[in-house]
C-alpha cells in the first residue's frame, strides 16, 4: 500500500502542472487583460469588455493606429503602459513567466493581488471560513441524512415509503439550487412571508459582544439557509446511490448464506453488506465534497451575500487578477487530488480485502 500512496504522490506532480499549463495557456488567448482593466477604468470607459461588444463606442484601428496594442490606450504615453507592463511582470515572455510563477509556488509563494495589496494566501485564509462552512456542513448533513434514508428505501423496496420518498428525492434535485435558495429567502428571511432567519452574512453585527453559547446560536442562525440551499441537490445522488449499492449486495450468494445461518436482519445489513454496499458511496465522497465545497458556492453565496471562496474566484476572473486566478487554481487542484489519494485509504478503511497494488499489477 506504501508504494501506490507514493505513485500517487508522484503522479499529483505532472497532473497538477498539466492543469496549470492548460489554464495559463487558455488565458494568453482571452481578452481584456488587466492592464487593459485599468487603461479602460482611467479612460472611463467602466468595463473593458464593452469594446468587444460593437457599436459605435466601439474602438477601431482608425482610433488608436495599426501598431495600438491594448484597447484603452487612447491618450495615455507610451511609456506609461510600458511601466505598467513592467509592474505587471507582461514585458517578459509568456514562457518565462510561467516558469516564474511555478517556481514561486514550489516555495509556496503564491504571490500579491494585483487589485487589493494583499498576498494571495491570506486572501484564500480570509474567505476560507465561509466555503468551509458550507461545505462541511452541507457534505456531513447529506451524508447523514442519506444513507440512512437509502438503506431505509434498498430494505423496503418497491414500498409505500420508497415511492414517495422516490418522488420527493427526484422533485429536491430537480430544482435548481440558486432557485431553491431565492425561495428560502422569500419564505423564511423577511421576504412575502416569516422573518425567522437573517437575511445574509455569516454572523451578526454585535458578533464579538455575544458570549460562546450566542456567538455558536448565532453561527447556526446564519448558515442555516445557505447549507439547506446547498445540500438539497445532493441528497438525491447520494440517497439513490445507496440504495442501488444495498440492493445490489443484498441479491448476492453470501447474503442468503449470512441467513440461512440464521444471522438477524440487522447484523446481516449492518455486519456485511454495510461493508461492500459502502464502496461506491465513499468512491463518491471527494467528488460530493469538491462539488459543494467549489462549484455550487459562488452561486449560495452571492444570493446570501457571503464572502466566500466562490465570489472570490468570480471576481478575479471578472478582473483578470492573474495571481488570485491562478494561485487558487494551484491550491484546489493539490487539495482535490489530494482528496482524491484519501478516498482510496478510506476504500482500505472500509474493506481491508482490498490491495491496489494487486490490482495494478
Amino acid at each position: 500500500m506504501g508504494a501506490y500512496i507514493l505513485r500517487r504522490l508522484l503522479l499529483v506532480i505532472p497532473t497538477l502542472l498539466g492543469i496549470m499549463v492548460v489554464n495559463f495557456t487558455l488565458v494568453q488567448f482571452v481578452p481584456g487583460g488587466p492592464i487593459e482593466q485599468i487603461l479602460a477604468q482611467m479612460q472611463g470607459e467602466g468595463d473593458v469588455f464593452a469594446g468587444f461588444a460593437g457599436g459605435e463606442s466601439a474602438p477601431t484601428e482608425e482610433t488608436f493606429g495599426s501598431d495600438s496594442e491594448y484597447l484603452g490606450a487612447r491618450g495615455l504615453p507610451k511609456e506609461f503602459i510600458e511601466e505598467l507592463e513592467k509592474e505587471f511582470g507582461f514585458d517578459k515572455p509568456p514562457l518565462q513567466r510561467f516558469l516564474s510563477m511555478m517556481g514561486n509556488y514550489l516555495t509556496l509563494d503564491f504571490g500579491q493581488s494585483y487589485f487589493r495589496s494583499i498576498s494571495v494566501i491570506d486572501l484564500v485564509l480570509e474567505k476560507m471560513p465561509v466555503s468551509i462552512s458550507l461545505g462541511l456542513w452541507s457534505t456531513l448533513i447529506a451524508y447523514l441524512v442519506s444513507i440512512p434514508m437509502g438503506i431505509r428505501k434498498a430494505i423496503k423496496d418497491g414500498s409505500t415509503f420508497d415511492t414517495w420518498t422516490s418522488g420527493t428525492i427526484i422533485v429536491a434535485y430537480a430544482i435548481p439550487g440558486f432557485l431553491f435558495a431565492i425561495l428560502l429567502l422569500v419564505l423564511f428571511a423577511g421576504g412575502s412571508y416569516w422573518q425567522i432567519f437573517p437575511l445574509r452574512g455569516l454572523t451578526s453585527d454585535n458578533w464579538d459582544n455575544l458570549s460562546l453559547g450566542g456567538k455558536i446560536v448565532d453561527y447556526f442562525w446564519h448558515i442555516t439557509l445557505p447549507v439547506v440551499a446547498s445540500t438539497i441537490s445532493a441528497f438525491a445522488t447520494l440517497t439513490l446511490l445507496t440504495k442501488n449499492s444495498f440492493l445490489d449486495e443484498i441479491k448476492k450468494h453470501y447474503v442468503m448464506t449470512a441467513r440461512a445461518k440464521g444471522l438477524s436482519e440487522s447484523k446481516v445489513l449492518y455486519g456485511h453488506v454495510f461493508r461492500n454496499a459502502m464502496l461506491i458511496v465513499i468512491a463518491g465522497f471527494p467528488a460530493v465534497f469538491i462539488g459543494v465545497f467549489f462549484s455550487g458556492s459562488i452561486i449560495i453565496e452571492t444570493i446570501f451575500s457571503l464572502d466566500g471562496l466562490g465570489r472570490l474566484g468570480f471576481e478575479a476572473a471578472v478582473a483578470r487578477d492573474y495571481p488570485v486566478i491562478f494561485g487558487t487554481l494551484f491550491i484546489f487542484g493539490l487539495m482535490s487530488l489530494v482528496v482524491g489519494i484519501i478516498s482510496d485509504l478510506m476504500y482500505v478503511l472500509v474493506d481491508p480485502r482490498i490491495d491496489f497494488e494487486k490490482r495494478e499489477g
